[in-house]
């Protein structure tokens, strides 16, 4: 139990010097790849980036001590990224500090779910999520992450929209009308950077080295280029009306915001009272107050949408400052600074005197130095409730992920792995992750196989991770600061390349038709309801239960004839001849109350189609269990059959089964010597009797007899 409780101290006794030495080398070169990555995935999650080295620092620890892997490398990865940002952006505006704790507290609620799944020892239901569901919504995923990056490599900015698509048809739009070059060649030449080394030095930390070179070249070029002017310094009248329209949509909505949270408060209040009246008035308040605030939203979207697109060029002034004029209404012989400037326009009024103008890339900006504070998430009851489908769904798609990987790497190794184990570990990577400021983490497939291929003996290398983590955090933040962002898009967009499978279709299709449908199906509703990925989740476990439910209800009833291998098989499947007086009836699943109706029909057709029917042996090999409706229907079939003139035997009852039919006396309902142990001593005994006076020349169940 006190192994159960910490793991890693069976790792004492047999621990060495040795493998201390491989499980740093392991660590620290998974940090190479992870430092770069994690800042990437808080990007795609719609948080600063830095908070992917919070993200980087506990989990990775805490998940491989407690968990049973010891390959396994936690962290933030790109599909939770995805849905973290999914969750989160009904809530509050991506990176602003409501976001940053509605994040802390879904790596709470994701750490608790899987935790609790782990102790209860309830790892079977991931099972709920099926392969093909699970490929169909990665795959799309992988084009839903790839293609949000589309805006930080093009240099563009664009609100989003309902729809997903939608979005991406917006920063298409602006990409066409203005694209920065300079942003889209420093993310081409990451991607280059880390394609030609992956191909030609493999063992290089390729990601490490773009991230290294292009930052090296964003400080030396001064890749972001700001400046902040007072408005009058803008001399365009038409982008000055603008701002100013701009700014007073954008305060409207600040005091209509304030009204909402109190006519909600109010109508929370008058649902706990009796007065109907009062509830209706309260509803229709607040209703009005959130139209209000969409209207003005709207029109706040649509003026910022004209700021961005407004491009300046920079006129130098006598007294050395730069006026800006729409580029075209430059003054003709005017001395140009050369550049194209673009208004910074977010979900905030502009300042009149510090408007903010780019003309150069983005950066990640400044990253605070030292570890982040070590604090419990508040708690926000209203959040909570909005975020818990999502937390359960991130629980079992971060675990199924986290626990593919983890059999991946022990098939190598050898090693045995306790999936319930592996939730603890996993669960309470999140939870600890909370209270040192990381969103959801999981199992990376990438840096697991880097830690492997790097000889990590244990999980140890993950601490070695972790402390690498720990030092950038305390002494090399300032070094990140010219990171670009389109970098990070390009490090992004390499990654998930990987999560691409078609493959995954066809052989969901070659398996059963039916799942190659759903993992279609999956794919395509997880793209059409994009940004609500947990919908195309949802339709795939329904799709999935209800094929479940089907062929649960309606299993496989088989006629029975000799094959050439002497063995008895399907006749329709192998196109042989079915005995006249002897029906081998074969049932393939449990016998309960949802098919245990299909079995009495398929007897009843059998009977009607067979006019010299005299004997129906049910072959019982394939019903491993059996309910009271089971039972009762067996004992009316015993009464109906019969009663027709017809006997009936059965074969190849399991103990389970006979405990059952045991106790409901059924054994001596349809006689003791009408049950038998196997097929062919059930032949062996009915053969006689059934054929005696039969037309029947050659017996299929004793010869191959083919369908001609």
């Amino acid at each position: 139990m006190f192994m159960r409780l910490f793991p890693f101290l069976s790792l004492v006794k047999r621990y060495n010097r040795m493998a201390l030495r491989f499980d740093a080398v392991a660590g620290l070169t998974v940090a190479l790849v992870l430092i770069p990555q994690s800042m990437a995935y808080a990007q795609l999650a719609g948080l600063p980036p830095y908070y992917g080295l919070y993200a980087s620092f506990l989990p990775p620890m805490i998940a491989a001590l407690f968990g049973s892997s010891r390959q396994l490398a936690t962290g933030p990865v790109a599909v939770v990224s995805l849905m973290t940002s999914v969750a989160l952006g009904p809530l509050a505006t991506a990176g602003s500090e409501s976001y940053v704790a509605y994040a802390v507290l879904l790596a709470l609620m994701v750490g608790t779910v899987q935790f609790l799944l782990g102790v209860l020892r309830l790892g079977v239901v991931v099972n709920f999520l099926s392969h093909p569901v699970v490929n169909g919504f990665t795959n799309a995923a992988a084009i839903i992450i790839a293609s949000s990056q589309l805006s930080k490599l093009f240099g563009v900015d664009a609100d989003a929209a309902d729809h997903y698509y939608e979005t991406i048809a917006q920063i298409v739009r602006e990409a066409v009308h203005y694209t920065h070059w300079a942003t889209f060649l420093m993310g081409t030449l990451a991607f280059v950077i880390m394609y030609v080394l992956k191909r030609l030095a493999p063992k290089l930390p390729n990601v490490l080295v773009a991230v290294g070179l292009t930052t090296v070249i964003s400080w030396a070029t001064g890749f972001e280029h700001n400046t902040e002017v007072p408005a009058s310094a803008i001399a365009s009248t038409k982008a000055t009306e603008m701002i100013e329209k701009f700014n007073r949509t954008i305060e409207a909505i600040s005091p209509l915001a304030e009204k909402r949270t109190r006519a909600t408060k109010t109508l929370d209040e008058a649902k706990g009272g009796p007065d109907v009246i009062k509830v209706l008035e309260a509803e229709r308040d607040a209703d009005v107050l959130t139209l209000k605030i969409e209207v003005y939203e709207s029109e706040a979207g649509l003026w910022r949408k004209q700021l961005r697109r407004l491009l300046f060029t920079g006129v130098e002034e006598p007294d050395g400052t730069l006026r800006f004029y729409l580029t075209d209404e430059v003054p003709v012989e005017a001395k140009t600074d050369g550049r194209n400037w673009r208004l910074k326009v977010g979900n905030r009024p502009l300042k009149a005197d510090r408007v903010l103008l780019s003309s150069g890339g983005e950066v990640i900006g400044i990253v605070p130095s030292g570890l982040p504070s070590f604090t419990v998430p508040k708690i926000d009851f209203n959040g909570l409730l909005h975020l818990l489908p999502f937390a359960a769904i991130i629980s079992l798609l971060g675990f199924m992920e986290a626990i593919s990987i983890a059999k991946a790497m022990a098939a190598k190794t050898g090693q045995r792995l306790d999936p319930n184990q592996e939730l603890i570990g996993q669960g309470l990577a999140n939870l600890c992750g909370a209270i040192g400021k990381s969103y959801p983490t999981s199992g990376s497939f990438s840096r697991s196989a880097v830690n492997l291929q790097s000889g990590a003996v244990t999980g140890l290398s993950s601490v070695f991770t972790s402390l690498a983590v720990v030092v950038v955090l305390m002494f090399f933040t300032r070094g990140l600061y010219h990171l670009p962002q389109p970098v990070l898009a390009a490090i992004i967009m390499m990654a998930v390349v990987g999560l691409v499978n078609v493959s995954g279709f066809v052989h969901a299709w070659q398996a059963k038709w039916y799942d190659g449908v759903i993992s279609i199906i999956t794919f395509v509703c997880t793209l059409g309801f994009a940004p609500h990925l947990d919908r195309g989740i949802l339709v795939g476990v329904a799709l999935s239960l209800g094929v479940f439910l089907y062929k649960s209800m309606r299993p496989t009833v088989a006629s029975l004839a000799r094959y050439e291998d002497q063995s008895l098989r399907n006749c329709r499947t192998f196109g042989l001849k079915e005995c006249e007086h002897i029906a081998m009836i074969r049932f393939d699943g449990p016998l309960f109350f949802a098919n245990a109706s299909y079995l009495e029909d398929k007897i009843m057709e059998l009977m009607q189609a067979k006019a010299w029917l005299k004997h129906i042996i049910i072959v019982s090999n394939g019903i491993n269990d059996i309910d009271a409706s089971g039972e009762e229907t067996l004992s009316l079939l015993v009464d109906r059959v019969r009663s027709a003139g017809v006997d009936i035997s059965m074969s190849g009852v399991n103990e389970s089964v006979m405990e059952v039919l045991k106790r409901t006396f059924f054994r001596e309902k349809i006689g003791e010597d009408h049950i038998y142990p196997t097929m062919d001593k059930a032949i062996h005994a009915v053969y006689g009797p059934t054929h005696s006076g039969g037309y029947e020349e050659i017996c299929p169940l004793i010869s191959v007899c083919r369908v001609t």
